[in-house]
């Protein structure tokens, strides 16, 4: 009964990071400093944020969505303050429109794409059962606004059956949607985020840690936004960021951090 309370309020949790990213942004507003961050990393910015708190005594909240879509948000004036994205590509938009102040742009985490499934034995090869096709639905993010929907789609190219599975692909508009899709069965398997695995409290499943080879290496940067550029409590965020104790939480996690 324990474990079935504590998967409700885990399932209960992702459906919040994927409906109410914005509804957050008001909130934001009257914390010590706002961030946007990319769905893979919100098991862990929830614990990064209470450190931060407990470190420095100041209130950072965080809103979640895929990293296309925050960018998005960011670029139309959302009122955000730090920006931690799941690639490189779009805080390095950010810092050459002037968005984004020079200099601040870093790699806080490296991630890492699994095939996962919480049934056991959905898979014991997963190369020759994504080959075989004997399933009806397999989970990946958007490889448009996602970065590990794109790593995916990079996986399943490499493999050659990026066409071949088309009709069975089941895409979220972020890796946390993504993530729900398997964790309650609508899809049989799905290409997810470690750090999300880890994060899910449950014995048991398939997992598949997929080759770095298979894929380009999925560098999630940050970068303090000019709007906020004064804004020395996220200049303290940042700095934060690159700290050992935030460093820890984030390999506890599942992610890669530079030295």
């Amino acid at each position: 009964m324990l474990m079935m309370i504590k998967r409700s309020r885990q399932l209960i949790g992702l459906c919040l990071a994927i409906i109410l990213p914005l509804a957050l942004i008001s909130k934001a507003n009257a914390a010590d400093v706002s961030i946007a961050v990319a769905a893979n990393f919100t098991d862990t910015t929830r614990e990064l944020v209470a450190a931060f708190g407990e470190t420095t005594g100041l209130e950072a909240v965080a809103s979640y969505g895929s990293t296309g879509k925050l960018y998005a948000q960011i670029d139309n004036g959302a009122p955000f303050d730090v920006f931690l994205a799941a690639d490189s590509h779009r805080p390095e938009l950010l810092e050459k429109s002037g968005q984004g102040v020079a200099g601040t742009r870093f790699t806080y985490a490296r991630g890492k794409l699994a095939l996962w499934s919480p049934t056991p034995h959905t898979f014991e090869d997963p190369k020759v059962w994504l080959e075989s096709g004997k399933f009806s639905r397999l989970a990946i993010a958007n490889p448009k606004t996602a970065p590990y929907g794109l790593a995916a789609q990079e996986v399943l190219t490499e493999m050659g059956l990026w066409d071949s599975l088309q009709s069975r692909l089941v895409r979220g508009d972020s890796i946390a949607q993504t993530f729900q899709f398997v964790a309650t069965t609508n899809a049989q398997s799905g290409f997810v985020a470690l750090s999300q695995v880890r994060a899910w409290d449950s014995q048991g499943g398939s997992l598949w840690m997929i080759p770095q080879s298979y894929y380009s290496p999925i560098n999630q940067q940050a970068i303090l936004l000019t709007r906020s550029e004064n804004n020395q409590a996220a200049h303290q965020w940042i700095e934060f960021l690159r700290s050992d104790t935030a460093k820890n939480i984030i390999e506890e996690f599942g992610y890669e951090t530079e030295n």
